[in-house]
């Protein structure tokens, strides 16, 4: 590199960088934070550790800045102003401190020896390029930002597209007085961060000529899943992401495989570019890439690669800013300990009303910028001017937040925002504050500041990106991470195993009760129960009278209830399963019911779905299990098929399930009740229809043996320990995990005869479902046998012979 001052010759000596006013990328590292703060330390870490590309660019230090501060004699006359703030709270009196501070600063003379080593650095800088007057980016880069425990993302002011000597230098200049924002000062004030500590550098970087940019975190910080990568990008320059100006284009890479789990492309209608003469300029984007991806498959795949290396490089969960250039190359311009995640806090949920509902009614859906469940008052704020007026534990509803406003955000028990995506500015300071936040509802549907009121009860599930009316009692559950204590302290005295252990059920007002047992999940939710208690009127009654939309909320409302108790542990709800006699007893049935003199083994199950009949009330099911599981965000929600008869009913059912929008995937599992021979006999077939069986072992021993299962005078001859059962139950396991596919049995069996869960254990089934009173003892007695198990096949000795069994 071709130099030509002191100020910026690369040297390795501690002398040298600690006096230094001026330092390049390729001789800074992260531990000189000291030095030149995080963002200048991070850029310089990535220049000289790892192989990214990276705009080359240097650094003012923090001797620079205490030079400026002591050459000019402004320490005194700023801590004198600084002892006027009595309460940083009051906007107000905050903003006067802080405007004289600023004002001072910025018509301070730069010591001349600074303003050369600036001057000259840019200079080198322009030769090293073969540019005259490179277009840079001066960003602020305060000394005590970017800590793993602590962001100053955004507090600090950042200027685009500068170029000329004596430019660079003003810029300098009023990045060191932008120390002093309200936003930066009130923010230090709340972090504890000491204002003589706090020094400021500036970043200068060359300039990309970003045809698009964005900002890419090493872990999902929407559900802390450190598995994937998080992209989001948007048309021009980054800073209208992070501003939340516009709602960007969202990627999640699985970081293992580096394929794309998931992308969201939104309407990214205004960008902000770069003026040639210097400058930026906010830009309306043509309609027709308006809606286009901005990034290729591939680009994505290659930004993710770039997220690995820096993560493994830096050993951490990273916050790192891209930018595609016109040529379509990309580059990384920032990277930064992410720090929420990180040292991630238990969720609280909180109520500050009486008024309380069992109603789901969802008016606004957005993205889960930081997580919690909050219900209060909603205070909605059009002006920054306004934010004066925000009280304490009020509900923020707005446009988007800026650094200004923190101040009221401090305040906000939730925010919920019309713009922005999963790192503009209101989602990241939320989750440091860890605030639960709702961001870009817009591009979900509705803005919040049209849908909401000053005054209204609104409960905000940020973990799922749901705002609902009222205060949801369900929902709000206070004091959850007592719940989710218990658990684990419930989970310390049961071993893990490898058969899992479930919990059948079919009242959801029972699942609070039951949600602490040490169960794996639900592995049969009765939706009759729902029906029997809740809806009470036949589903085809309710079509024809007008109200098909009481049978899908309130179905949705039951389950969910199960689904958000259990979560993130799976729920496997059961399809509707009553005979046309319990159908009958429901309002207005008998004009919709058969008279069947066995219905046990008529109209019934799967046979139902698909018959024109009843169709229609097949498909508000399906509506009903999609509003949980995307309205509601509650994607543990699992289903399963009872009462199948053919291989040809199977792939019937799951064609009106796809054609409905739900189509099997890894985060959604169809199953299949196994209680019928055929499913024994043509699994092979049966397994390209579903993921797995759940064994109705009632109804399996009652068609296997031949006797009515609810015919008392031949009861001693049904028992699902009968030899022709087991081998039919051995059989199915065989020949699902030959496909890959798994085998439950929810049953009564394993609740009544220990023995029986042996058998199965053994067998290697891989969920027994029990009754709640059972899941403990099961637990236990799963552990033991498969204890028992290992030890006999060590011994070469064994339960029982498996060829008895064996078909």
């Amino acid at each position: 590199m071709e130099t030509n001052t002191n100020a910026y010759v690369v040297t390795e000596t501690d002398t040298h960088k600690s006096s230094a006013y001026v330092l390049w990328f390729d001789e800074l590292h992260r531990e000189d934070v000291d030095l030149v703060g995080g963002k200048s330390s991070s850029l310089g870490e990535l220049t000289s550790g790892t192989n990214v590309p990276v705009p080359f660019g240097y650094a003012t230090t923090a001797a620079g800045y205490r030079h400026f501060m002591a050459e000019t004699g402004l320490n005194p006359k700023v801590d004198a102003l600084l002892d006027t703030l009595k309460n940083p709270e009051d906007s107000e009196e905050l903003h006067r401190v802080c405007s004289q501070i600023r004002k001072l600063m910025n018509e301070a003379k730069m010591p001349d020896d600074l303003a050369k080593d600036i001057g000259d650095a840019y200079d080198a800088l322009a030769k090293r390029m073969g540019i005259n007057e490179p277009f840079v980016a001066v960003r602020s880069s305060a000394t005590a930002e970017d800590l793993p425990n602590a962001s100053f993302a955004g507090e600090q002011d950042t200027f685009l597209n500068v170029h000329g000597r004596n430019n660079v230098i003003k810029k300098v200049q009023e990045c060191y007085a932008s120390l002093f924002t309200d936003r930066a000062t009130y923010y230090r004030i709340k972090q504890n961060f000491p204002q003589e500590k706090v020094a400021l550098s500036a970043a200068v970087q060359m300039m990309a000529f970003s045809k698009a940019s964005g900002v890419m975190f090493t872990v999902n910080v929407a559900t802390g899943d450190d598995t994937k990568i998080m992209i989001e990008g948007s048309w021009g320059l980054g800073e209208y992401i992070v501003q939340g100006t516009v709602t960007p284009d969202n990627y999640i890479v699985d970081k293992a495989s580096l394929t794309i789990a998931d992308k969201t492309i939104n309407n990214k209608n205004i960008e902000l570019i770069r003026l040639p003469d210097g400058g930026v300029e906010e830009r309306k984007v043509p309609e027709d890439l308006a809606t286009k991806p901005c990034l290729t498959d591939e680009q994505v795949i290659q930004l993710a690669g770039y997220a690995k290396e820096i993560e493994e490089h830096y050993g951490c969960y990273m916050d790192t800013e891209w930018s595609l250039d016109q040529n379509g190359k990309l580059w990384m311009v920032q990277a930064r300990p992410e720090t929420v995640w990180s040292q991630r806090a238990n969720d609280e949920a909180s109520t500050s009303s009486e008024h309380v509902t069992t109603d789901h009614k969802t008016l606004l859906k957005g993205l889960p910028a930081s997580p919690g469940i909050v219900a209060g008052k909603v205070h909605v704020i059009d002006d920054p001017k306004d934010i004066n007026q925000f009280k304490e534990g009020e509900i923020l509803v707005t446009l988007m937040t800026s650094p200004d406003w923190v101040p009221a955000m401090k305040k906000a028990a939730a925010i919920v925002t019309n713009n922005g995506g999963m790192t503009c500015h209101a989602a990241i300071v939320s989750r440091e504050m860890q605030i639960p936040c709702i961001v870009g509802t817009t591009s979900r549907g509705a803005a919040a500041t049209k849908t909401l009121t000053t005054g209204q009860e609104i409960t905000v599930d940020a973990k799922n990106g749901i705002v609902y009316d009222g205060i949801v009692e369900d929902v709000v559950k206070p004091k959850a991470e007592t719940h989710e204590a218990n658990v684990a302290a419930v989970a310390e005295y049961f071993p893990p195993t490898a058969t899992r252990v479930m919990m059948n059920l079919g009242d959801p007002d029972l699942v609070e009760k039951y949600s602490s047992l040490p169960a794996d999940g639900i592995g049969l939710m009765r939706e009759e129960f729902l029906w029997t208690t809740f809806i009470h009127q036949h589903p085809l009654y309710l079509i024809e009278t007008g109200h098909p939309e009481r049978v899908v909320n309130e179905l949705a409302n039951g389950i969910s209830k199960v689904a958000r108790a259990m979560a993130p542990r799976p729920v496997v709800l059961r399809f509707s399963d009553f005979k046309s006699g319990e159908y009958r007893n429901l309002k207005g049935g008998e004009k919709y019911e058969p008279v069947e003199p066995a219905d046990l083994l008529g109209w019934r199950g799967a046979s139902r779905y698909y018959n024109p009949k009843y169709i229609n009330a097949f498909k508000l099911e399906l509506e009903a299990v999609k509003k949980v599981r995307n309205e509601y965000g509650l994607k543990n929600l699992n289903v399963m098929i009872p009462f199948c008869r053919t291989v040809d009913e199977a792939r019937k059912v799951t064609e009106i399930m796809r054609e409905c929008g739900l189509e099997r995937s890894n985060d959604f599992k169809v199953y299949m009740m196994a209680e019928i021979p055929a499913n024994i006999i043509l699994a092979d077939q049966f397994n390209q229809f579903v993921d797995g069986y759940s064994i109705g072992s009632n109804d399996l021993t009652m068609l296997i043996l031949g006797c009515d299962r609810n015919n008392e005078v031949i009861s001693n001859i049904f028992d699902e320990r009968n030899l022709a059962v087991k081998r039919a139950i051995r059989h199915l396991i065989k020949t699902a995990h030959k496909d890959g596919k798994t085998v439950s049995i929810c049953g009564q069996a394993p609740s009544q005869y220990p023995e029986f869960t042996e058998f199965l254990v053994q067998s290697g089934i891989d969920y027994v479902s029990v009754n709640p009173d059972m899941v403990k003892t099961t637990k236990l007695n799963v552990a033991h046998y498969e204890q028992r198990i290992m030890l006999d096949k060590a011994t070469g000795m064994g339960l029982q012979d498996p060829t008895d069994y064996e078909w």
